[in-house]
């Protein structure tokens, strides 16, 4: 029977927080393993910089009813809490 070496972990300290919230042994080490882990993406435009048009398409792609009459401020509720 081959002896099966235990995987190494890249970003120790990330796999440890999410075993502690539970995540299993496998996926946690698969994250903690990808080459950017432990670092926030978003990328994204924030929302407030994008125009009312904009975030009518977003709500629109994301399927928000009540898009036409609502209010820039009132979209980006709705987009966030979609």
């Amino acid at each position: 029977m081959p002896n099966k070496e235990t995987p190494q972990i890249k970003n120790e300290e990330q796999y440890e927080k999410l075993r502690d919230k539970g995540m299993s042994k496998e996926k946690a080490a698969r994250i903690a393993n990808t080459k950017n882990s432990g670092k926030k993406g978003g990328k994204s435009e924030k929302y407030e910089e994008r125009t009312k048009q904009e975030l009518y398409e977003k709500a629109k792609e994301v399927g928000i009813e009540g898009r036409s009459n609502m209010s820039k401020k009132e979209l980006i509720n709705a987009l966030r809490n979609h």
